[in-house]
Parts: C-alpha cells; structure tokens; sequence
C-alpha cells in the first residue's frame, strides 16, 4: 500500500532529523516497521486502522516462528516509535502500539572469553598472510579497547593518537569518546599500518579508514563476524560468539579487577550506567562460581 511506503519514509527522516540517530539505529527502526507494515499489507489494514488487537495477531506469529521475547520487545519498541510520529503529525489520535504488554523475557548474560581463549584465538591467524595478520589486530583491538563492531571498520587514521595512546571513537548517535588502546595493541596496529594496509591499493574514498580488505575498501560488519566464527572454531572453543563479545570480555575484565563502573561506562559509551551494570552480575555469578567449585560445603551438595 502507497500509504504504509510514504509513512516509512516519513518515519526515516523523523528518526534522522527529529531524534538525531545514528544510520545503523535507523535502519533497525525501519527494519521492524516493515515486518509491520508486511503482515498488515497481506491483512489490507491502514497504517491509520491498525488495532492493538491486529498487533497481537501479529505478536502471535513471532511467537510461532520462535522469535525471541528480547526481539519482541525491541520490535514493539519500533512500532511505538513509529505510531507516535504519527500522532504528532495527527494521522492517528493514539497509538495502538502503547497498549501492548511487553513479553517477560530473563535477563541473559552475554557469553565472555577468557584471556585464554583470546590468545587461543589469535594463535588460529597465520601472520604471514596479509589478511589474517589484519585480523589478528582486529581482535587485538576489540578485546583490548572495547570497540562495538560498526566502530571498528569506521575506525580513520586520523582517530589512533600514538602520543597518547588513545582511540577516537564515533559511537551511537555520533557521540564521541576517547578509549585508552595498550601498547600492545597499538604497536600491531601500526604494524599493520605500515607492513599490509601500506601495499593495498586503496580506493581514494575509502583511505581514511583504518582496516581496509584486498579490494580496497573498508570492511563490512559481516566479514568481521564470519571470521572471528571461523576462528573460534579452528580454536575449539564451544561458545557463541560475536565480534560483541569481545566487548562483553573487555568490561568483564575490567570489573572483576576492580575498575570503576562509571570509568567502564565511559571507555563502552554506555548512555546509563543501568546497561554497565550487567557487568557487575557476571562478577557476581564468577565469585559464586568459585565458591561452588572449592569451597568444601559448596562440595558437599
């Protein structure tokens, strides 16, 4: 319908001009209105029409294709987003979307790698090769700064400060902050620099950016995923992991050695410290961890 597709658009130059947000946050908002926008499409129903009811309908569905509740959640948080656009530009007078009962969903605590199993990853990379040196850098500076994904591929030049030992970081909502990087890790970053990303033939637009693959051209998200699972793998390491949660195992470290929540905060660029604080849960399940393992009662049950 010419109805649901002009609303979209709408709602992507509400969410750029009106919220401020970053491309990625705009096109998962825009990802979960089009599931909507389909299963009404297929029920001949109005954006103008839609009832919590319908909603619920659709609901059922994800629950049918075991999508999970977090999705769910997330999903009907774009729907609210998108219907209040459109009581502030009166094509509705409410928002069915307010009425839908959030599904419960536990609260999971991310996988983390040791430092073990990081070390044991990167010993997978034959350095020699020109890619796989780059990847292993890429671990390096994941683990070691904290780094989200997207942060990484869009990582410039001009944001690796080697004086003083500090990354410029763009972050959500183009947010800026600054993460110390270890000596470590910065000197394989310039190696890399200087020995492999220096004999690629870059496409001018793209000279910027740090971690460049053979073609020239900055890396996607998705390449950054499939080889760090591939890796895993060649390590034998039976956990699920994404590049995430090398940033899971940063703050982890972080605060079962002691550091400062608000300090983690600031190096994850977390807007709240609530979202900092799960870190302090898997602290918590580590020590109990522990306790179950050697202490002799615990041995008992």
């Amino acid at each position: 319908m010419d109805t649901w597709q002009r609303y979209q658009r709408d709602f992507a130059n509400y969410l750029k001009l009106e919220k401020g947000l970053a491309a990625n946050s705009i096109e998962a908002y825009l990802r979960d209105v089009s599931h909507l926008a389909e299963f009404m499409n297929g029920m001949n129903v109005e954006p103008e029409d839609v009832t919590v009811d319908l909603l619920r309908q659709l609901l059922n569905v994800l629950n049918d294709i075991e999508l999970s509740p977090l999705t769910q959640r997330r999903m009907i948080s774009g729907w609210r987003t998108f219907y209040k656009m459109l009581v502030v530009e009166e094509a509705v007078k409410s928002s069915p979307a307010e009425l839908l009962d959030l599904p419960k969903s536990a609260r999971h605590l991310p996988d983390v790698l040791t430092d073990e199993e990081i070390t044991k990853i990167q010993s997978t990379f034959d350095l020699s090769q020109p890619d796989q040196y780059r990847n292993n850098v890429i671990i390096e500076v994941l683990y070691g700064c904290g780094l989200r994904v997207s942060e990484l591929v869009n990582l410039k030049l001009s944001n690796i400060y080697d004086e003083e030992q500090m990354l410029q970081v763009i972050g959500k909502g183009d947010k800026e902050r600054w993460v110390p990087i270890n000596p470590t890790a910065l000197e394989l970053l310039q190696t890399y620099i200087h020995t492999v990303r220096s004999h690629i033939n870059i496409k001018p637009s793209e000279k910027k950016y740090v971690f460049i693959n053979r073609l020239g051209t900055r890396l996607s998200r998705n390449y950054v995923f499939m080889f760090l699972k591939q890796a895993v793998a060649n390590a034998q390491i039976k956990k699920r992991i994404s590049p995430h949660t090398l940033r899971h195992s940063f703050a982890t470290e972080l605060v079962e050695n002691g550091a400062d929540l608000r300090a983690v905060q600031e190096m994850l660029g977390h807007a709240s410290i609530s979202i900092t604080e799960i870190y302090t849960h898997i602290s918590r399940d580590t020590l109990r961890n522990t306790i179950a393992t050697y202490h002799p009662h615990y041995k008992k049950q």
